[in-house]
Formats: structure tokens, sequence, C-alpha cells
């Protein structure tokens, strides 16, 4: 089986590639990615793990690209909320025209199954009651909007020989030799560790559902080796690790140890509140549910963030943290303002 990842430098690529490789014995793994982050790795990039790795934007991908691939994972985004305010544009053509235009091309090369990196931000401003996957849709970002425009594109492209899932992650999480520090949890973690203490910037009551990016990657071998639909959205976490973030916060100071808490109870509500029902993801793949312990999470995390050296950088001012590397990328000319490469 040949299974290639769109957007394979990313924060999932590397973990999902890991995984894949050793529960499909036989499987070959591929990449390609516009490889925006080359830099700004926190581990060893797991190189030998791929069949073959290229460089190339995914909205200039075709036919070719596709072919003799079984399975197609699409993680090329514009990964978060505050990318998707600032590049608004380049959100929506790379996080949907582009995922669409990839589909169809895979599709037309012989490729049968599809799997694309959703999203629970869809939900936006949820309410108290678990929101399900035929509920209706409320997103207020670019990002979420892109994801939902995304799933109505992809509804009309899938056969009985083209069958396509859409993994409706809850917020990522994790160790990953890609770091992400813009992600709240291993915010928490990273700040908590640097600052020895954990600010929350909302009144801390929103809800948010995470799951860790090795258990996104289970789904991910789930949404490539399955039967049954041609066309499934679902949404891939747990309840138990669904947490207001105030209470988030408090789990992960306990954890470290020696970390206060702050809670600016005055901040102005977070309408991206949302608490999501996965009983469908749990009855659809019981044999790739999330696994991973919060406290091993948390110690794991922890321990990765220690080793790396940031000098004096802070944090929220540090190549982990995807929006500070695309801004030093077109303030220094190497992409332009719609996010492709200037040159080489």
């Amino acid at each position: 089986m040949n299974i290639l990842l769109v957007g394979h430098r990313g924060y999932i690529g590397p973990v999902a590639a890991t995984h894949l490789a050793r529960a499909l014995p036989g499987a070959r793994v591929h990449g390609v990615d516009a490889n925006w982050f080359a830099g700004s790795e926190a581990a060893a990039f797991p190189d030998a793990v791929f069949a073959s790795q290229r460089r190339a934007d995914v909205r200039d991908l075709t036919e070719t690209d596709f072919k003799g691939m079984d399975a197609v994972v699409a993680l090329a985004a514009v990964s978060n909320d505050p990318i998707g305010k600032e590049f608004e544009d380049a959100t929506a053509d790379i996080n949907s025209a582009a995922v669409l235009k990839a589909a169809k091309a895979a599709r037309s090369a012989g490729v049968t199954r599809f799997v694309f990196a959703s999203s629970c931000s869809m939900y936006g401003a949820g309410s108290d009651s678990l929101r399900k996957e035929t509920d209706t849709l409320n997103p207020l970002t670019a990002y979420a909007k892109s994801k939902v425009a995304t799933e109505e594109g992809l509804r009309g492209l899938a056969t009985d020989g083209f069958m396509i899932t859409s993994l409706r992650f809850a917020t990522a999480c994790g160790a990953s030799p890609m770091l992400r520090l813009d992600l709240v949890l291993n915010d928490f973690v990273a700040t908590a560790l640097r600052t020895g203490r954990i600010e929350v910037l909302s009144d801390g009551t929103p809800w948010r559902p995470l799951i860790h990016v090795e258990d996104m990657s289970r789904a991910i071998e789930w949404a490539v080796t399955r039967s049954g639909e041609r066309m499934v959205e679902v949404n891939v976490g747990s309840q138990a690790w669904t947490w207001q973030v105030g209470q988030l916060a408090r789990e992960v100071a306990a954890l470290l140890g020696g970390v206060a808490v702050e809670i600016n109870t005055n901040a102005a509500p977070d309408k991206r509140s949302y608490r999501v029902d996965f009983s469908r993801f749990a009855a659809l793949a019981p044999d790739h549910q999330p696994r991973k312990d919060f406290a091993t999470a948390v110690r794991e995390l922890a321990d990765e963030v220690r080793a790396i050296d940031l000098g004096e950088t802070a944090i929220r001012e540090s190549r982990f943290i995807r929006l500070n590397v695309l801004r030093g990328l077109v303030q220094n000319g190497k992409l332009d303002g719609n996010l492709r490469w200037t040159a080489g």
C-alpha cells in the first residue's frame, strides 16, 4: 500500500508517518510538503520512515503527483485562527480550493482512499450540549470556514472506488518532531516551564476537546483502511479529553508542580466554545480509539520542551509559533503575501 501524506513536514506528519509504517506492515509512506517550517524542528525528523519526500505546494499538485498511490492524507493547511486572520485569502486557497483540486486529481489518478484532516472548530459557538456531526455548523473564523467549505466540496466526489473520510479532529496536542506551541495544551506546558505560571487569556470557561497527535495518527490509520460508506464525516476525540480551559490549566499545573495559574476573569467571552459528541467515531472505529494517557502526554511534552534551547526568546515569540515563522518569511521576501515561495 502506498500512502501519500500531503503536508508531511507539519506537526502531524512525522508522527502519523511513523505510526502508519509501524501499524501497516508493507506500507510505503510518501510525503510532499511546501516546507515552510524547515529549521523549526524540535527533534530529529524521521526521514527514514518515508519511501520518498519532495517539496511542492499543495496548490500545484496534479494528477501525475498521485499516480501509484492507494491512499492520500490531506494534512497541508494554514493551521490556525491567527494565521487565518492574517492570511485570509491564502487560507481559503490552501485549505479548501487546493484540497478539493487535489482530491479530484487523486481520484483521476486511481487513488482509492482520500482522508481530509478536518476540525471540530467548525462547530464554533456551541452550547453545553454535545455537538453531533448532523448538527448545524457555526464556523467563526477563516480557518473553520475553510474546513466547512472543503467538506461541502468533497461530498460530491466520493464514489465506490474513491472513499473519502473527513476526520473532524479535536484540538491537537502532544510532542512531535515538528512541535507547535500555538496549541492550547502545548502552550500551557511550555509557558509553565518557561515562566512558572500559566496565564489563561480568556475567563477560563470555554470548552475544548483535545486529542493527542498519536491518537490522531491512529484515526488516520483507520481512515486509510476502513470499509463501509463512500463518505464519512466524523468527530474524532474523546469525552475524557474534554475540558474547560481554566480546568485544563489547573490540571497541567498540578502535574508539573510549582506552577501558578492566572485566569483573566475580566476577559471578554471567547465564543469559540464547544463540546463534541464522539460516539459515532467510537462505533465506526472501536479498535482505533484514543489511548494516550493525559499525564504521560504532559510529561512527554514537558521533556521535549526542556530539551529545546530558546536562549532568551519568549515562547510566544519563538519559531514554534507558526505565525511567527510565516511572518518572518514574508517580511524577508521569501514568501509572498499568498504564502508562495518567491524563489528557489
